[in-house]
């Protein structure tokens, strides 16, 4: 039987379980250790994570070659950084967020997503004229994007080109066309003149390109480029429009400035229209005038004629009748021309003048005017002006308000009229009117809630986090890494047996406390006892004596009738 109980033992003593495996001294210390670590590790991770900084956003949205060389330079600038989630942003404490984007723009980056002529600079030998053409309408777009991005309101910029092959058949030729995708910064907007700049400025840059034929869009899908538009049918381009509302806005301020001194800046409103002529017309005028007397005149050409021939022979019926000299004229002056006498026309042939022709020709006045009418013509200008009631302080002191007289309005007119430039053959017209002014809306703002304000958001935030740090780094300390210390250095033990110590002192004051009240309850029990003894003998005495002062009161009444007089006088 003792055999049987040695061999049970045996194995017991031989093959400990896991529980006395790590009740041993040495497991118990590594075990202590490890705690020790993984609670310091934790107060570490903890500490870390309150002091870390908040990181934002230094650039998004970029390119491979962009993001491998901003990593670079932040490395080399010792800025510390990490990535967003999904990898599309780098991110930096936001301390550091505007030097380091300063830092990086003086070394050029990002350079953005776009390649300009440089990629012509890496070409292969024996490139295909394919490959060649699409690299050049590559740089070509890229240097367009890098042009249009130096525009304020450009963020980024994509450009598509769409360029025909040439063709050397008139019929077949096609137009090349472009779009542009512009993406602009926050709450800027691009007005139509800045619109047409880039308009042009695209298809200045390819040959052939016509400024119709160029689209371009913003990054929320609205058309910019929409030359359909026309303003009032007037067929007005953005220039003009921009004209005229400039020059309206001259003469209200114009209006506005000389009047406000007499009634304040805030109590005179002026607008005006201005119908402004953008046609251009020319003219051109070719007028003649008479040139004759008294007026002196110019001999334009002048021609005459003479022809000669030879004597002819004579002729006639001879004898007395042609000798005789010819008979005196008949018939009178004014009259047609009779024919020639024999002797005239034989003196004539004589001579041998046959013909004489003479024309002349005079200048005419002749004035031709050309006219040529520039556009943007001021046609008409209406004018409306509003001036509020005149303030003044009554002799009580108080304010009141009151209408202008007809001379204040009258010269308030009269200065409206030479600052707009009245002219009454244009058809000007100004109307003045003196009315009181309604009273500004008082626009109640919204109050934020405390807790809802950004600041008092992040200062709560850093607060909170300081202070969650703190008090996990406490609980830590005192909860975990104290004790696990103190059981490693032996602490825990003393503590123990002080523990222990003060436990058994405590008992032994407890005991002594117990038997000295047994011994002060039994004390008091025997002192009750000798009380009780003594008020019984007392007791017995006062009944002794009561009987014998009723036999003295019974035996000498005078003696008792003394005692209790000197009792009532204290004598």
């Amino acid at each position: 039987m003792a055999t049987a109980n040695e061999a049970t033992l045996e194995p017991e003593i031989a093959a400990p379980g896991l529980s006395g495996i790590l009740q041993t001294p040495g497991m118990r210390t590594i075990l202590l250790s490890i705690g020790a670590a993984i609670t310091i590790a934790v107060m570490v991770g903890v500490w870390m994570w309150s002091q870390a900084p908040d990181y934002r956003v230094l650039f998004s949205n970029f390119n491979d070659r962009d993001g491998g060389a901003i990593v670079a330079s932040l490395q080399q600038l010792n800025i510390p950084y990490k990535y967003s989630e999904g990898g599309s942003a780098i991110l930096v404490p936001s301390n550091q967020v505007h030097d380091a984007r300063l830092k990086l723009a003086s070394q050029g980056l990002p350079k953005g997503g776009n390649v300009g002529f440089e990629l012509m600079e890496n070409q292969k030998l024996g490139i295909s004229h394919f490959l060649e053409q699409v690299n050049f309408q590559r740089a070509l777009e890229g240097e367009l994007a890098r042009s249009i991005q130096a525009v304020s309101a450009v963020q980024t910029a994509r450009v598509h080109l769409a360029i025909p092959k040439a063709s050397v058949f008139v019929r077949e030729q096609q137009k090349p066309t472009a779009s542009v995708l512009l993406n602009l910064y926050p709450s800027r907007v691009l007005d139509q003149q800045q619109v047409s700049a880039i308009l042009h400025l695209v298809a200045s840059s390819i040959p052939e390109l016509q400024a119709k034929n160029v689209t371009i869009v913003d990054q929320n899908g609205n058309l910019l480029s929409d030359t359909s538009k026309q303003v009032a049918n007037n067929n007005l381009d953005p220039s003009q429009l921009k004209y005229v509302q400039e020059f309206q806005q001259g003469i209200v301020k114009k209006i506005e400035s000389i009047i406000s001194p007499i009634v304040g800046i805030q109590n005179v409103r002026a607008e005006a229209t201005a119908d402004i002529d953008f046609s251009r017309s020319e003219q051109a005028a070719e007028t003649y005038r008479p040139n004759s007397p008294p007026e002196a005149s110019s001999i334009r050409s002048q021609q005459t004629s003479e022809i000669y021939g030879k004597p002819a022979a004579p002729s006639g019926t001879p004898g007395a009748l042609s000798n005789q000299p010819p008979t005196p004229a008949t018939a009178p002056i004014t009259g047609g021309t009779p024919p020639a006498a024999n002797g005239q026309a034989n003196a004539a042939s004589a001579t041998g003048l046959t013909q004489k022709d003479s024309t002349m020709n005079f200048e005419v006045d002749k004035t031709i005017r050309y006219t040529q009418q520039a556009m943007g013509g001021l046609k008409r200008l209406s004018v409306a002006v509003v001036v509020n009631y005149k303030t003044e302080i009554d002799k009580s002191g108080k304010t009141i308000t009151r209408a202008l007289t007809e001379i204040e309005k009258t010269q308030i007119t009269d200065l409206a009229r030479e600052a707009m430039g009245f002219s009454k053959e244009r058809g000007d017209s100004l109307n003045v009117v003196n009315s009181p002014f309604a009273p500004p809306e008082k626009i109640i703002a919204e109050e934020i809630p405390l807790w809802k304000q950004a600041d008092v958001l992040q200062a709560a935030k850093e607060i909170g986090k300081y202070l969650i740090g703190g008090l996990l780094l406490l609980y830590l300390f005192f909860a975990y890494l104290k004790p696990t210390l103190n059981k490693l250095t032996g602490k825990d033990e003393e503590k123990l047996k002080k523990e222990k110590e003060l436990k058994r002192q405590e008992e032994e004051e407890e005991e002594e406390a117990k038997r000295q009240a047994e011994e002060e309850e039994a004390a008091v029990v025997n002192i009750n006892t000798e009380a009780e003894e003594q008020g019984k003998q007392q007791m017995s005495t006062y009944e002794t004596n009561l009987e014998m002062a009723k036999q003295l009161a019974a035996s000498d009444p005078k003696i008792v009738a003394n005692v209790i007089k000197s009792w009532v006088t204290n004598e």
